[in-house]
């Protein structure tokens, strides 16, 4: 991962501090070519990779990615196993890097349910980047907005009244900067149950670009129009 590059859009020029992504369109990449499903997948890894390390180069807080929904449980044993199995490469091979290059790991949703070898990776790579400052990159495993905001009401009203800025606190964002941008892949126009009381003034960007293919040019082109659009929060 190199450093922010002001030359390059780097360092913050867009004005976004947190970007959120709903990588969509795996499967119908591997079906439009035709591949297994799980070959799908595992490109969409590789782009992970590749658009992690470039958005560290663009000066952002954070940035969120969706990678496993409370939905997906539904799918396919085998296609569930196959996303199991592309998660514990991923951290295997990562978090050596996450560390080196000062990148705070997060997880947002109960990945608690997740299998016991999973779980002990996980921990261990919260516990070595917890302290890392220059960037969170949050992963939404096993995680509804909907639950998310149950169980941050459900705090909430153990300390007194349920307000706006109580249920703030008990998100499994609260300690990350407000959403600015969420991008969406694939051409579907929808929230998915991501992010729903944290995307309420972010900018929506959507692409027909299946997730497999997205590149960080487009990562780019979604930042730079960010940075044009005029934020008025219910104003004027």
């Amino acid at each position: 991962m190199k450093q922010a590059d002001p030359e390059n859009g780097g360092n913050g020029s867009h004005g976004a501090g947190h970007v959120a992504i709903i990588m969509d369109g795996n499967g119908r990449w591997a079906k439009k070519r035709p591949l297994p499903r799980a070959l799908g997948h595992k490109k969409g890894v590789e782009v992970v990779r590749e658009i992690v390390r470039h958005a560290a180069t663009t000066g952002l807080e954070a940035l969120s990615l969706y990678a496993f929904s409370s939905e997906n449980w539904k799918r396919p044993e085998d296609e569930v196993n196959d996303l199991m199995g592309l998660l514990r490469g991923f951290i295997k091979s990562d978090i050596d890097e996450f560390a080196a290059n000062d990148v705070r790991l997060k997880i947002i949703g109960n990945y608690k349910v997740l299998a016991p070898d999973i779980v002990d990776m996980i921990d261990d790579a919260l516990a070595r980047t917890a302290h890392n400052k220059r960037t969170t990159l949050a992963v939404a495993l096993n995680y509804g907005s909907q639950d998310e905001l149950v169980r941050a009401a459900q705090s909430a009203s153990h300390e007194g009244a349920i307000t706006a800025e109580a249920i703030e606190r008990h998100l499994d964002t609260a300690d990350m900067p407000p959403l600015d941008l969420l991008i969406r892949t694939s051409g579907e126009q929808r929230l998915s149950n991501f992010m729903l009381w944290q995307a309420a003034y972010a900018e929506l960007w959507f692409t027909e670009t299946l997730w497999p293919d997205f590149t960080p040019a487009e990562f780019d082109a979604a930042l730079a129009e960010f940075g044009t659009r005029e934020r008025r929060y219910g104003g004027r």
